[in-house]
């Protein structure tokens, strides 16, 4: 399959960036700027391969991929997050990172993560050591004789970029910038990184990335261009980005992986070509991409959601689709993926789209997202059997939401055919319905359930069906 690799990390570093504003506080940019200032350092410092440099400014561009897990680590474990966080990050000198980091150093998870994409030169350890100071005294103990130049470059330029806010860039801030990286020289940055920022980044530099615009001035120095990918390394990219999406909530564990490998078996069994098969599960495994960027005191939030949070809930799909358009040679997968909630009586959302707008391809990503859904472990919910979700799923084709005859195929791949009805459904029998105000789903029971089984809204949400 052939990708514009460096565009595709591109437009998926938004994603990252959500997180990092999110969580810390970031301005908007800051992986690509960070990448920019590392560039022009790693270039005056004598990177002359092109492909070399482009490597390192795209493992710079990446260099907090393991936020999210991180995070969700802390969280698991009840430690700070939010504002407190937010200003131990940018405040506090970074030799105090030490107390922020518990159980595994998101450095390590982003330096495990990014070692399965398929980078074509060596950048093992940018992201290991980005935040170890010259003293020894960082995150995990490395002194600057031990660690890589790239690493203290992107050390430096991530501290800088998260204290300084190079989004609108003055001579006054820039003077600032340059007296705090020349005060910490030998203790927070190494000699040699200090040098290169006083050469290759002047204030000119700066106001040249404002006045462009940071991604075009990243354009001008890397590497652009499709190359081919076997099967495994897209397999591989897809993952990387899939593992940040499901990090993010404890409530989708595992849920666009799972999508994906549905999505390929389904795909298989429908004998498409090989290649179509590869893009199907690039496209399953990226369909909830757009979550990165909702808010996760939403995505978790216990209590009744605003009509503002319901909506920027299900904005999801939309960012999915302004995420992975921004990819050259990708407009299948983007409508693969970010059609995922629409309905077949126009429903669902973002657009709205109707059956006969809908092809063959989205209507299936749809089944397998509600099928994933359903059958698999929530912290609220044990998956439910192969019988209740296909019970479930025939339900929401008989009004109309959903295509019966792919429910049918995903009965018969994932259940051999075994025959259910809507009698073997939880709750149903008693003839009172309930409705999902956040998918439409129809709920047949007593009461409404804990939690909609397909778009996870709490059951107190679901009004009844007269």
């Amino acid at each position: 399959m052939k990708i514009d690799f460096t565009n595709l990390l591109f437009a998926l570093s938004d994603a990252l960036d959500a997180v990092e504003i999110e969580y810390l506080g970031s301005a908007t940019g800051h992986g690509r700027r960070v990448a920019f200032l590392t560039m022009k350092m790693m270039a005056h410092a004598g990177i002359t391969d092109p492909r070399a440099l482009t490597d390192i400014s795209l493992a710079a561009l990446l260099h907090d991929n393991g936020l999210s897990a991180y995070l969700r680590q802390l969280y698991n474990e009840g430690s700070v997050l939010g504002t407190d966080l937010k200003e131990q990050y940018r405040l506090a000198d970074t030799t105090t990172r030490a107390e922020m980091e518990q159980g595994k150093l998101h450095s390590e998870i982003g330096e495990q993560n990014i070692r399965s994409l398929p980078f074509r030169t060596d950048i093992r350890n940018i992201i290991l050591w980005h935040h170890e100071n010259a003293d020894g005294s960082g995150a995990l103990g490395v002194p600057a004789g031990k660690t890589n130049l790239a690493s203290q470059v992107v050390h430096l330029t991530d501290t800088v970029d998260v204290r300084f806010n190079f989004t609108d860039p003055t001579p006054e801030k820039y003077d600032d910038a340059l007296a705090f990286v020349l005060k910490n020289k030998g203790r927070l940055f190494t000699d040699e990184a200090v040098s290169l920022f006083e050469e290759a980044v002047p204030y000119a530099v700066l106001a040249e990335m404002k006045e462009k615009g940071v991604t075009a001035c990243l354009r001008e120095g890397l590497v652009t261009g499709f190359d081919e990918f076997s099967d495994e390394e897209v397999h591989e990219i897809a993952d990387f980005f899939a593992r940040i999406v499901d990090y993010k909530s404890s409530f989708t564990k595992d849920h666009s992986m799972g999508v994906g490998a549905k999505a390929e078996i389904m795909a298989r069994f429908y004998e498409w070509p090989a290649e179509k098969v590869t893009r199907y599960y690039f496209a399953g495994a990226m369909h909830d991409i757009g979550k990165m960027m909702v808010p996760n005191d939403i995505l978790e939030k216990p209590d009744r959601l605003t009509p503002e949070e319901f909506g920027k809930m299900q904005n999801h799909a939309a960012a999915t689709r302004f995420i992975l358009a921004q990819i050259p040679g990708m407009e299948d997968i983007t409508e693969w993926a970010a059609n995922h909630h629409e309905k077949l009586d126009g429903s669902g959302y973002s657009l709205g789209l109707t059956g006969d707008q809908l092809s063959f391809e989205e209507r299936l990503m749809g089944c397998v997202d509600i099928y994933q859904a359903l059958t698999e472990k929530r912290p609220y919910k044990e998956g439910l059997p192969h019988e209740k979700a296909i019970a479930i799923m025939r339900s929401m084709a008989k009004d109309n939401k959903i295509d019966a005859g792919i429910v049918e195929d995903v009965n018969e791949v994932f259940g051999g055919g075994a025959s259910v009805s809507g009698a073997d459904l939880a709750g149903s029998g008693t003839g009172r319905k309930w409705k999902c105000p956040v998918c439409g789903f129809i709920w047949e029971g007593d009461k409404p359930p804990e939690n909609c089984p397909v778009c996870d809204a709490p059951g107190y949400r679901f009004e009844p069906v007269e």
